[in-house]
């Protein structure tokens, strides 16, 4: 009996260990003159490699009566299609890949942090989680969604697209701008603040409460790990959808 209890004890302590969140603190490289966080890195690399892995498995022998995994490839895409359709219109063709690519990344991201055991691998600072969970992947996303916005707005209407900023009364000239700065603010804080969160609540639940409560909490930070995905790439398209239609 005593030998029994020792191991669920044991089990319970490392379970704990890997539940838990180091703040502040981040493995370093430097590359070319500059600081970088290398855990982030590290698990970008794992997330890029299960992404282009699974393009190749969808793409490697493609059948004219889809099997299982090539009707669930198709699926995605099709449900990406439709999200950039929605929000961008009938222009949204060119456009399929980029808000792919945000979906795909971020979902991908979200869920490594939830299932892959980053905490076992020892770092000599840090620890490895997703990518998502460090605020500078979440600007990067944010401004290159600022990148793409502007983008589509001036090969749309070219340098006439800067006039919508005095419309409908130059007055607004300083919000309209203050309003195209805040958008990736937006972006950024809401991914990064919502998976930390997550993260957080999971922490705090495993310590004051026996592990199979925390388990639920768990299954439904997938969904709302998802759920973030979702929420950044319709926002994305919406913005760039907005940029090319030229009115707010």
């Amino acid at each position: 009996m005593n030998v029994l209890l020792c191991s669920i004890n044991t089990l319970l302590k490392g379970l704990y260990n890997i539940s838990g969140v180091e703040v502040g603190q981040h493995f370093y490289w430097q590359i070319g003159g500059f600081q970088v966080h290398a855990q982030v890195l590290i698990t970008s690399w794992v997330v890029i490699a299960i992404l282009l892995g699974s393009a190749i498995i969808a793409v490697r022998n493609p059948q004219t009566i889809p099997t299982d995994s090539q009707n669930f490839f198709e699926y995605v895409l099709e449900f990406i299609r439709d999200v950039s359709k929605t929000q961008i219109g009938e222009e949204y063709g060119p456009w399929v890949s980029f808000i792919g690519t945000l979906f795909l990344f971020i979902f991908v991201s979200n869920w490594s942090g939830a299932l892959l055991p980053w905490k076992i691998i020892q770092l000599p600072h840090g620890e490895l989680a997703a990518p998502t969970n460090d605020i500078n992947t979440t600007v990067a996303l944010a401004l290159l969604t600022s990148v793409a916005y502007f983008y589509a707005g001036l090969t749309k209407k070219g340098l006439g697209y800067f006039g919508k900023y005095i419309q409908p009364t130059p007055i607004l000239l300083p919000i309209n701008i203050l309003e195209d700065f805040t958008k990736p603010l937006s972006l950024s804080f809401r991914l990064f603040g919502n998976i930390l969160a997550d993260e957080l609540v999971v922490v705090v639940l495993v310590s004051l409460v026996p592990l199979v409560v925390p388990i639920p909490v768990m299954l439904l930070g997938l969904f709302t790990s998802g759920i973030q995905a979702l929420i950044f790439a319709t926002l994305a398209a919406a913005y760039i959808g907005e940029s090319m239609e030229g009115h707010h």
